[in-house]
């Protein structure tokens, strides 16, 4: 087995109640790493906790809204009681299902709120300490609709560009200071909210009554990749992990995709 030489780090995983984030913070976890579990939910956040407690790994709690300065504040007071930061993933956001008519001027501002702001107020209160250390690690979950936007959620595929760009740009800012930045841009993967959404359009598609045939169709009709099915959150969290690791320092401003060939492009 590879040791990622994680053990004894501090990361803190934004959103990790669900879904992507609670793969990310699982796997930290089982690599060693003291993981934060951060979300808004006291309940999920709990359940977390004691999943990675049972597996024998070390995790703690913050709770807080981090589209607004106050939760930030308050999420990153109860982060520094523990100790410092090593690894900071952003990955924190949401999105509803809006067009160019339904998302007005006020929905794109929440938009970037959730998932651009809320990254910048957490970099901001982390990275400075990283920075005086030499090490660090900053991670943004971005996607494929920041460079391959549809016609579909502008608000939100504006809002992946952003994360594409700050993390660049963050990395240019701390260069030779043994802190990287770098982006994992999932495609379309299967949390539960996901299936959920497929189960119920999948008679509309005509995809069939399993999740085998609703799957397959999904893919087919939807979200065509090279590797004919969705993504699962731990695919995700893998490559978070290794961009964590010291095998990755070298890696700087990248962005690795895990998206099954969805996006076709050679930069």
């Amino acid at each position: 087995m590879m040791d990622l030489q994680i053990k004894g780090k501090r990361a803190l995983v934004t959103g990790a109640t669900a879904g992507i984030g609670e793969a990310i913070a699982k796997m930290l976890a089982a690599e060693g790493a003291t993981v934060i579990v951060h979300g808004r939910n006291r309940e999920r956040a709990d359940a977390v906790i004691a999943e990675i407690e049972a597996s024998g790994g070390m995790a703690g709690l913050a709770l807080g809204d981090l589209s607004t300065d106050a939760g930030a504040d308050a999420v990153a007071t109860q982060v520094r009681k523990g100790g410092p930061v090593d690894i900071l993933v952003n990955n924190a956001g949401r999105y509803q299902h809006l067009n160019w008519t339904t998302a007005v001027p006020d929905q794109w501002t929440e938009t970037f709120e959730a998932n651009v702001l809320s990254a910048v107020r957490m970099i901001q209160r982390f990275v400075p300490a990283m920075r005086e250390r030499g090490w660090g690690r900053v991670i943004q979950i971005g996607g494929g609709l920041a460079g391959q936007p549809g016609a579909g959620l502008p608000d939100y595929n504006a809002s992946l560009a952003a994360r594409h760009n700050l993390a660049v740009s963050l990395a240019r800012e701390l260069k030779r200071t043994g802190v990287t930045s770098n982006i994992v841009a999932p495609g379309a993967i299967l949390v539960p909210a996901v299936k959920s959404l497929l189960e119920s359009i999948a008679p509309h598609h005509g995809w069939g009554d399993s999740w085998e045939e609703i799957e397959r169709g999904c893919v087919r009709d939807m979200v065509p990749n090279d590797v004919g099915r969705l993504g699962r959150p731990e695919e995700i969290a893998a490559a978070v992990a290794y961009l964590c690791s010291r095998y990755a320092d070298y890696v700087n401003g990248a962005t690795i995709r895990v998206d099954g060939g969805t996006i076709r492009s050679v930069s």
